[in-house]
């Protein structure tokens, strides 16, 4: 097969821990999505270019736990990435013998599913089962469950080492990883973003929520967790940086028709409704932004006319003042006329 990795030559402006500047190198990489069990959210790995992989193939990939064998969804795609955030590589195709074995490791982990409620039972734990993760080479099962409190399951333990005849671990979840290896709908009508796509839970706060102008009702921002919701924290960014280009709420706003309070905002739509005089208007931030350029440019209109009058006026003083002077002249040359007129008829009377 063709080898799919090629270098792109983009590169970002890093810096290292000395402080020293740093190339990020790119390349383009074969990703495919894999499913290691029915229900659980998709994993990528990267292609091998000496590996044909399609659609409903069975690999082996390597995971926390060793390898383990998955089935591939969705033809691979090509993918620029940085070198450094590559994921693993897939190791092979799955033989028929592996394929068995993970249909094997399946019936393993209900058996020990249907166990370990059977003896939470008997002995009266306070504590529910989310998952039995068993490994593909059968030497290590873990149960995960979640509780108030902590629960003594040492007794538990135990009788599951009997029935199992294999390392046994207990892992307490809280209620959000709950939601995420459970799964299920939220209420957009979309999978949870924690069991489809997120990999790690970042603190959420309920000012993620009155900036996005949500209602602080709990039902409406709490997600099956019943915690708030984490698409907040992936949409609050997005958010801060378009309410930047619009009134804040409660301020007073010069609008072209008239000035008024903000009493709502639609950031994504990058509107406002004003309240005026008149009534509740709604403006764009685009009407707005046009306005308050129209107003800061008539000042400079009026500055620039203030300063062209004095020229005008200069230039009509000088055309008077060039009138006066040749009246002046006409005048003074009337008089020297007048004045050698009356010498020379003297002069004629004398003679």
């Amino acid at each position: 097969m063709e080898n799919e990795k090629e270098t792109t030559g983009l590169e970002e402006a890093a810096v290292t821990e000395d402080g020293s500047p740093e190339a990020k190198e790119y390349e383009k990489f074969r990703l495919a999505a894999i499913r290691l069990r029915p229900g659980w959210p998709l994993h990528h790995y990267c292609v091998p270019s000496e590996l044909a992989v399609t659609d409903g193939e069975w690999v082996v990939v390597p995971t926390d736990h060793g390898e383990e064998v998955g089935i591939v969804c969705g033809a691979p795609l090509n993918v620029v990435l940085a070198k450094d955030a590559a994921p693993p590589n897939i190791i092979r195709l799955a033989s028929t013998y592996e394929i068995e074995c993970y249909y094997a490791n399946l019936d393993r982990e209900k058996g020990a599913w249907k166990l370990c409620m059977e003896r939470i039972e008997a002995h009266k734990l306070s504590m529910k089962l989310v998952r039995v993760e068993s490994f593909f080479d059968g030497s290590k099962i873990i149960f995960y469950y979640s509780a108030e409190g902590r629960v003594d399951f040492r007794e538990l333990v135990k009788d599951l080492v009997k029935g199992l005849r294999t390392r046994v671990e207990m892992r307490q979840i809280g209620v959000r990883h709950e939601a995420k290896m459970t799964g299920g709908l939220g209420n957009c009508g979309r999978p949870l973003c924690c069991a489809s796509f997120l990999n790690s839970f970042d603190p959420i706060s309920i000012k993620m929520a009155k900036a996005q102008n949500l209602p602080l009702n709990p039902n409406k921002i709490s997600g099956l967790c019943g915690r708030l919701l984490c698409c907040l924290t992936f949409e609050f960014d997005t958010y801060v940086e378009l309410a930047k280009s619009i009134p804040q709420m409660g301020k007073q706003c010069v609008t072209p028709a008239g000035e008024g309070k903000v009493i709502r905002q639609n950031i994504l739509k990058q509107t406002v409704t004003v309240a005026l005089p008149e009534g509740e208007q709604e403006f764009s931030a685009e009407d707005l932004q046009r306005h308050q350029e129209g107003l800061e440019a008539q000042p400079k209109e009026a500055e620039s006319k203030s300063q062209a009058t004095p020229g005008k006026q200069e230039r009509k003083d000088k055309k008077e003042g060039r009138k006066q002077r040749s009246k002046g002249k006409k005048k003074r040359g009337r008089r020297r006329r007048s004045k050698a007129k009356a010498k020379s008829e003297k002069g004629r009377r004398k003679g």
